[in-house]
């Protein structure tokens, strides 16, 4: 099962599990967090594949989430469903705890009841919260979270250790690092500084564009999880193991923007403003333990990631 499977990581997930002759059951509850025509979309590529079959259910609907496992008794699950977004946190808390708290133990639940051999869930570089120390390490402490998303995936972590302790369940947790490219989300910052660049609309760039991310192509990705889904922890006790996935090269926005700009032919309309709240300056991650588990390598600089997602824009759109 994956979970999320019309959200943009799910989807380049449950596709590739596809093209390897896997038979993938599909979750997402399609909400309207942003439009629900890109979900559908990427829905639509989907069902165009016979081994796979979706399931319109939100995660905090415990009986219908208990049916689903005892129905299909699943072999491995991936989670990547959740309540997503650092700012709209601050807004929307009761939607994070219903998703990201009730619904990740059910999932727990139904993997522990149900005979599942390896659970890989999504975490959130958003778990070091102010720290300073760079790069991020997953031996890093990350006790102090500072928005209520990154709170909810921390507890992720938290209570998916738990699970591991007491019932002996492989979970293998993955702090994602700014992820993009096609079918990407549109509020995440490339998606939107591109449709902005294109209207002639201002982007905007907080702590006056002095910030930078580890941007990760949806790619390496994929590669990542797809090298894990058949790698249960074994060596561990419990059987629980987190890893960073990253493109271990953190870019300046402003240089994002100046590629974007490149690769659109367009000036974009600059509006700097403060830093926000629950936000970070910098993020970069420390993948030591990934590449030396997986052989993973990040092959996608942000020069040829950017010319493929706006391809991929263009075409989209039709622009």
């Amino acid at each position: 099962m994956v979970t999320g499977a019309a959200g943009f990581i799910g989807f380049h997930v449950a596709r590739q599990l596809l093209a390897e002759g896997r038979t993938v059951v599909g979750l997402d509850n399609l909400n309207d967090y942003y439009d629900p025509a890109l979900k559908l979309a990427r829905l639509d590529v989907l069902r165009g594949e016979r081994r796979f079959s979706f399931e319109r259910i939100n995660l905090a609907d415990r009986a219908a989430m208990n049916r689903l496992f005892a129905e299909n008794r699943f072999a491995r699950v991936v989670h990547l469903a959740a309540q997503a977004g650092v700012r709209y946190s601050i807004d929307q808390p009761h939607a994070y705890v219903d998703a990201n708290l009730k619904g990740f133990v059910n999932v727990l639940e139904g993997c522990r009841h149900y005979g599942c051999g390896h659970l890989v869930y999504a975490s959130s570089s958003s778990v070091y919260g102010a720290n300073t120390k760079l790069p991020f390490s997953v031996d890093d402490k990350t006790d102090h979270p500072i928005s209520l998303y990154a709170a909810t995936k921390k507890a992720n972590e938290v209570i998916a250790y738990s699970y591991s302790h007491l019932y002996r369940l492989p979970v293998t947790g993955l702090r994602f690092f700014t992820i993009y490219g096609p079918w990407g989300r549109p509020d995440m910052a490339i998606f939107s500084f591109t449709k902005a660049i294109l209207e002639g609309i201002p982007i905007k760039l907080f702590n006056h564009g002095k910030m930078r991310r580890d941007f990760t192509y949806i790619d390496d990705v994929t590669s990542a999880v797809m090298r894990l889904v058949d790698q249960p922890p074994r060596d561990s006790a419990p059987p629980a193991l987190i890893y960073n996935v990253g493109n271990n090269h953190p870019e300046e926005l402003t240089h994002v923007v100046a590629v974007l700009e490149q690769e659109l032919g367009r000036a974009a309309v600059r509006e700097m403003l403060p830093m926000q709240p629950g936000d970070v300056t910098e993020t970069f991650a420390d993948v030591t333990g990934l590449m030396r588990d997986t052989g993973f390598r990040p092959q996608t600089s942000i020069e040829d990631g950017l010319h493929k997602f706006v391809s991929w824009y263009r075409d989209c759109y039709r622009i």
